[in-house]
């Protein structure tokens, strides 16, 4: 039997496999944006060749398949959801912020609202009522008389989507899922009709924005949960590798072909916020605290009003893609930009699979390089230079700027690019040690192995620590609970198989923002609620570097966070060699380092042997991504063929 895991990125669909023996396999496509599918099933097609097997006794063998997509997400940004904001209608309801019920809903006046969204033909349709966290009945009627109303149009409120507090931040979460999620819907109810026809039995499962994964079913009238899907794993895959290295301190890159994103790991943990914003939509949901901006391989270089280089957030995507593709783009992109100067092998991109045009790149670089006054070398360097830059501003978003020194961490590097810049980004900011996974290339999807099963569940209740009613709270966490088992029954985990974490937000009284903090699990008592506000007023003082012990606290929000075990995995260990990495030495090739063309050494990743170690300036060939070494580091492959980059001096 066999477990799946797959990435649909804006350029690549990776794909990872794991059999019974806990090895894992890599392979990769290129994304069909038109039907996502598509690629999905060409990624899965490789692997049945892989195993020597027709793709329908492979799939009838995948016991599990994981899905990352960044669907929902581009769905928000390029603003082609479903025709649901421009209607706002009340409806004569009230529920009181403790669940009582003062005035009924009025099905009379909800029948007129519906009438006029259809006469708009509306394709989706939120509800949001004020409350109804504390007791969501009106807002379920009303659910229920839309979807016997509507002929097939999509429903969702806002109980089931964040039942906390904040009218604000649970409306407009609310309208986000409903706006992308008809497009999801489609695209899901799709890939699992394929699926099915193609031979696949199991379960697919789909990767959320906070770290887990669920069942389709759930995601499907939940749909902003996949808002940052596939990115949401790549930390998770970090942290696995940090923990076999014995770095606990890391910051997590993923470079494709569209985006950057980058995540800060302190102390072993991946940190999640409720306090996003995607684009001008705010999403209240709690997700797993990435920072991403605009710049991958398919980013175009371009020339501002003031005559300035500038590198994205523009991309070419997987169509027409990068100039040097052949497919019809002519604009100069980051990965037109790594052929010309030599990093990435014209003959051996994606193994070979896909030739590289390097006449057409050097054209595209050209009209850059014009209004620049530089030679075609020279423009490629400044591209280079720029979006590396930006890169290492992005990475000082998350960390400098927060109070924390980049020098103390370990950048951790995934996606199809980064291993070719990343190096070039530490040198900028002083970064140690560089470690780039022997699953790079397939990064998030490595995450989701590394990852744990589950969901998150979060129910709000108001009271200062005093006066906290237990009973009501042990019914909250008992009721999350049951929620929970009945989840994961649909996915045929065995309730003994389940573990829960509990947290609450906690505050000053007076402030604005909480503060999340472990709580017990089983029967609470006033013991445990005492040791949680201990635990409140250490993090405030962690985080804020002050406590006030003084002054009254209260609590607004518990949550659950439920999660099964992951499937066990491993991987694969290499051969052991010496530190002479000559055997692995596939030819040279003239690259460009700072403004010199040098003869460089290019090792072959299949070749090359734990304990083997060399300086740069050099580059490592695999068939899913290039790995460069400036002058400036030494590599050492490790057992599990991870690439350590060390800064020369240290070696």
């Amino acid at each position: 039997m066999y477990r799946i895991c797959i990435d649909v990125g804006g350029t690549f669909t990776d794909c990872l496999t794991l059999d019974e023996t806990g090895d894992l396999q890599e392979f990769k496509s290129p994304t069909t944006p038109q039907d996502p599918s598509v690629g999905f099933l060409t990624c899965l097609s490789k692997a049945a060749r892989h195993y020597d097997q027709p793709l329908a006794s492979f799939l009838a063998n995948v016991q599990l398949l994981i899905h990352g997509t960044t669907l929902a997400t581009n769905t928000l940004i390029n603003e082609n959801g479903a025709k649901t904001r421009d209607l706002r209608l009340e409806v004569e309801e009230r529920t009181l912020y403790n669940g009582e019920i003062l005035t009924a809903l009025n099905e009379a006046e909800l029948q007129q609202a519906i009438a006029r969204l259809k006469e708009n033909a509306v394709q989706s349709v939120a509800i949001c009522f004020l409350h109804s966290y504390a007791n969501p009945a009106h807002e379920q009627r009303a659910a229920e008389i839309c979807k016997a109303s509507f002929n097939g149009a999509y429903v969702t409120a806002s109980h089931d989507i964040l039942p906390v507090w904040r009218e604000h931040e649970r409306f407009s979460t609310t309208v986000v899922s409903a706006y992308v999620g008809p497009v999801v819907e489609r695209y899901l109810r799709a890939l699992e009709k394929r699926l099915r026809e193609s031979g696949f039995y199991g379960n697919l499962l789909m990767m959320l924005s906070s770290g887990l994964v669920e069942s389709l079913e759930h995601c499907i009238p939940r749909a902003v949960y996949l808002i940052g899907s596939g990115p949401a794993a790549a930390p998770a895959g970090a942290l696995y590798l940090g923990s076999a290295l014995d770095h606990q301190s890391l910051l997590s890159i993923d470079m494709g072909g569209t985006s950057f994103d980058v995540c800060l790991i302190r102390q072993g943990e991946i940190p999640t916020t409720t306090e996003s914003w995607i684009g001008d939509e705010r999403v209240a949901i709690k997700l797993v605290d990435i920072h991403s901006a605009g710049a991958g391989g398919g980013s175009i270089a371009w020339i501002d009003s003031l005559g300035l280089l500038r590198v994205g957030p523009q991309s070419a995507g997987a169509e027409p893609g990068p100039a040097c593709y052949g497919k019809g783009g002519e604009r100069p992109t980051v990965t037109d930009v790594d052929v010309t100067l030599g990093y990435v092998p014209a003959d051996y991109f994606l193994g070979g699979e896909i030739p590289l045009d390097t006449q057409r790149a050097a054209e595209a670089i050209q009209s850059v390089a014009a209004p620049l006054n530089m030679s075609i070398p020279q423009a490629a360097q400044a591209i280079f230079t720029t979006v590396n830059s930006f890169m290492a501003d992005q990475i000082t978003e998350v960390s400098t700027r927060r109070g924390y020194d980049v020098r103390d961490f370990t950048l951790v590097v995934g996606g199809g690019a980064g291993p070719i810049h990343a190096a070039f980004i530490a040198d900028l900011l002083g970064i140690p040690t560089v470690v780039v996974p022997s699953v790079a290339a397939a990064y998030s999807a490595f995450g989701m192995f590394a990852m744990d099963i589950g969901r998150n569940f979060a129910r709000s209740y108001f009271s200062r620590a005093e006066h906290i009613d237990l009973d009501r709270l042990n019914r909250l966490f008992a009721e999350m609970e049951q929620e929970a088992l009945e989840s994961f029954r649909s996915m045929d985990v065995r309730p003994d198989q389940v573990v829960f974490y509990r947290t609450a937000d906690m505050r000053y009284i007076g402030q604005f923002h909480e503060v999340e903090v472990e709580m017990a699990t089983g029967k609470l008592s006033r013991r445990e609620t005492e040791a949680a506000l201990e635990k409140f007023h250490e993090r405030h003082e962690e985080l804020y570097t002050f406590k006030m012990p003084w002054r009254g606290v209260e609590f607004l929000n518990f949550r659950l966070r439920a999660v099964a075990p992951k499937a066990p995995f491993h991987l694969r260990d290499l051969p052991h060699g010496s530190a002479d990495a000559s055997a692995a030495l596939k030819r040279r090739r003239s690259c460009w380092f700072n403004g010199e063309k040098v003869e460089t050494p290019v090792y072959d990743g299949n070749r090359l042997r734990a304990g083997n170690q060399f300086h740069g300036p050099a580059v490592i060939e695999e068939s899913t991504t290039t790995v460069v070494i400036p002058a400036s580091f030494a590599c050492s492959v490790d057992r599990w063929k991870n690439y350590v980059l060390s800064r020369s001096s240290q070696t």
